[in-house]
């Protein structure tokens, strides 16, 4: 497995961006998806609700139809339900995965970490024989945050590591939508996330403010 395509990629951040990116990438699949088009991050709860899953299953399929890679971490919840639509839909995906490459983690996504590693691109910060801690996970989030053009929260409790992927969002100068439900829920770090510039994402304004992400992260030179 040869790592050179992101030496490049790494080459053409910008300083701010490269603070906040490892240093090295593991990868397996199409690298292509990482340079091209436009990303966004579908993240939220392991524990999801009926209605959270209806939720990434409408905003994933949007960017699909959108021709917009989904990204999310392959976690439980929002997470698998964000990558099996993209899938199912015959779009592109890309998993940040917590843990070197040749693990599993949970185990109930084996065979989704397959797929994307064959047909789509899974990622990884830790190198193979990496012990795996709790704090890897929020590192993780960083790296959706870097490679994603924007991330939207589909639903998250007080204490959901996808807070730090919203604040990490914010600080490199991504666009965070926030769906109105968290909101509505009176969760303190998605209400303080408003006054950073995050938006409200609701049933009337998505398909607006989806197709309004601007490509900030792409690094493919494009032709006007």
């Amino acid at each position: 497995m040869n790592h050179h395509p992101y030496h490049t990629y790494y080459s053409n951040l910008t300083p701010i961006e490269k603070k906040s990116s490892p240093k090295e990438l593991f990868f397996k699949g199409d690298f292509s998806l990482l340079e091209n088009g436009r990303r966004v991050s579908v993240v939220g709860s392991r524990k999801v609700s009926d209605l959270g899953v209806r939720r990434a299953r409408k905003i994933s399929r949007f960017l699909v139809e959108n021709n917009i890679t989904v990204v999310s971490g392959l976690a439980e919840g929002v997470d698998a339900t964000a990558h099996k639509t993209a899938i199912e839909l015959g779009g592109h995906t890309i998993a940040v995965i917590g843990t070197p490459l040749n693990k599993y983690f949970p185990a109930a996504n084996k065979s989704l970490q397959d797929i994307i590693a064959n047909d789509h691109l899974l990622i990884s910060q830790f190198p193979e024989g990496y012990s795996t801690t709790s704090k890897d996970f929020p590192i993780r989030n960083r790296t959706m945050a870097l490679i994603s053009d924007a991330t939207i929260i589909i639903e998250a409790n007080e204490k959901s590591g996808t807070r730090h992927q919203g604040w990490e969002a914010l600080r490199l100068g991504r666009e965070l939508f926030i769906m109105e439900n968290v909101i509505n829920e009176n969760i303190s770090w998605a209400k303080e996330m408003l006054n950073y510039g995050a938006q409200i994402l609701t049933n009337d304004n998505y398909d607006d403010l989806i197709l309004d992400i601007p490509y900030l992260t792409a690094k493919a030179d494009y032709a006007f």
